[in-house]
């Protein structure tokens, strides 16, 4: 029987109801107040940089550290969101891409995706210490605990273990100017290109905390502790028309919006396509019918005949 053929799949999508967030740069004004509830509610301590020993100031994301914003600078700095003489914020933490690399490349599940809400999970239990998922994220998010002789992988979750409870991520949770939403990443979605189609400068309402799911019904909402403000007014940014994460590597989960390049604020200039479709359909065509591993076994073997030496051969040296 002859074994099937290796087909190349395609790009995983987001779950109809996955979670995520969406992050506006032209609101974020840099106070940090998500950084340190996010180290709250992940129970992670400070980390302090050569220069200042009294204050938690990670210069990125670690063990230690799941989520921190980071600022773009330009000349003067005159000019918040502009690339000429001006500054930006960008927000760096887990994307919890549609089809990430991390959960394709961990080789004993400790990596996973929730079917239902799109969470990336990590199950420290389960993990074997290989860090594959680290050399696998585009983002470069995965981070190993290396101040621990039984150290783990260190990343954002979207705070799934405060779920049950009724909370939400406490970076949205705390943002005091709504640049950190959470909720449905469709709805998120959909809010990003309302706010890419209105005017620069003008007035408009920006929802803070949670947005609710569209059709929610107030059992569905009643679930659902911490801030929920439909009414929180701010000014319409000069955005690149562009949200970031809608096509990027297949589609994230975290959705971002700036005035200024997304390279120079950090983030990968990455194709539609996540690497793992490609990667696996790759490693399937060439174990696919046991090909790679006979072609390996056939090349040893090669390697050892070509090296052994006739007994003849060896008994004329003797001699």
């Amino acid at each position: 029987m002859l074994p099937e053929t290796a087909c190349a799949r395609d790009t995983l999508q987001r779950p109809p109801e996955g979670l995520g967030l969406l992050y506006d740069a032209t609101l974020c004004v840099g106070c940090q107040a998500c950084v340190a509830a996010c180290k709250r509610a992940n129970d992670n301590p400070a980390e302090f940089t050569a220069m200042d020993k009294l204050w938690d100031t990670p210069l990125d994301t670690s063990g230690h550290t799941f989520n921190l914003i980071k600022m773009y600078r330009n000349g003067t700095m005159e000019t918040k969101d502009s690339e000429l003489n001006g500054f930006s914020f960008m927000k760096t933490s887990c994307m919890h891409c549609a089809d990430p690399s991390c959960v394709s490349a961990c080789p004993v599940t400790a990596m996973h995706k929730d079917p239902v809400t799109g969470v990336v999970g990590y199950d420290p239990d389960a993990c074997i210490g290989c860090r594959y998922c680290v050399a696998a994220c585009p983002f470069g998010i995965p981070k190993y605990q290396y101040d621990s002789p039984t150290g783990k992988i260190g990343k954002c979750e979207l705070c799934r273990h405060r779920h049950e409870d009724g909370h939400y991520s406490a970076c949205a949770e705390v943002c005091p100017t709504g640049a950190t939403l959470f909720g449905r990443t469709e709805d998120l979605l959909a809010e990003a290109k309302r706010r890419l189609a209105l005017k620069p400068g003008d007035w408009t309402t920006i929802p803070r905390g949670r947005l609710p799911a569209t059709g929610e019904t107030p059992e569905a909402a009643a679930k659902w502790k911490g801030l929920v403000d439909q009414g929180y007014q701010a000014q319409v940014g000069n955005y690149l028309q562009h949200v970031y994460g809608e096509t990027e590597y297949g589609g994230t989960q975290v959705l971002k919006l700036s005035a200024v390049n997304f390279q120079k604020v950090g983030m990968p200039d990455l194709p539609p396509k996540s690497s793992a479709a490609t990667s696996e359909t790759i490693q399937h065509t060439l174990y696919g019918g046991m090909i790679m591993p006979i072609a390996v076994l056939a090349g040893l073997t090669w390697v050892a005949k070509r090296n052994v030496v006739p007994d003849d051969a060896e008994k004329g040296g003797q001699s």
